[in-house]
């Protein structure tokens, strides 16, 4: 059975700082990539980061700069540093396992900016 770890949500002042955590367990495929979507009221779901099983990053251009994704020493942990907060980061955070057979998500964690 696979299971998700999500922490690290909660409410924060703009200009202020969170760290997500993520681990996944029970996944049998290997995997290629984890990450971290978000999905704001009204919003689809949109990536936010990733990193590869090699290390390689992408993040979003409104991300740039402010948060840091990095793999955990777990297998399939990941981690997502995000500072200088905007009101506009306010979204559920998705963790996710992007896998040679199906992807797998996590169940979310709130994140939320006070401006």
């Amino acid at each position: 059975q696979v299971q998700f770890v999500e922490s690290g949500g909660g409410l924060v002042q703009a200009g202020g700082s969170l760290r997500l955590s993520c681990a996944a367990s029970g996944i049998i495929f290997s995997i290629n990539a984890m990450g971290w979507y978000r999905q704001a009221p009204g919003k689809q779901r949109e990536l936010v980061a990733a990193i590869t099983s090699d290390g390689s990053t992408n993040y979003a251009d409104s991300v740039k700069g402010r948060f840091t994704i990095s793999r955990g020493h777990a297998k399939n942990s990941v981690y997502l540093q995000m500072n200088s907060l905007k009101p506009e980061d306010t979204a559920v955070y998705y963790c996710v396992a992007l896998s040679t057979g199906p992807n797998y998500w996590g169940q979310g964690t709130q994140v939320t900016v006070s401006s």
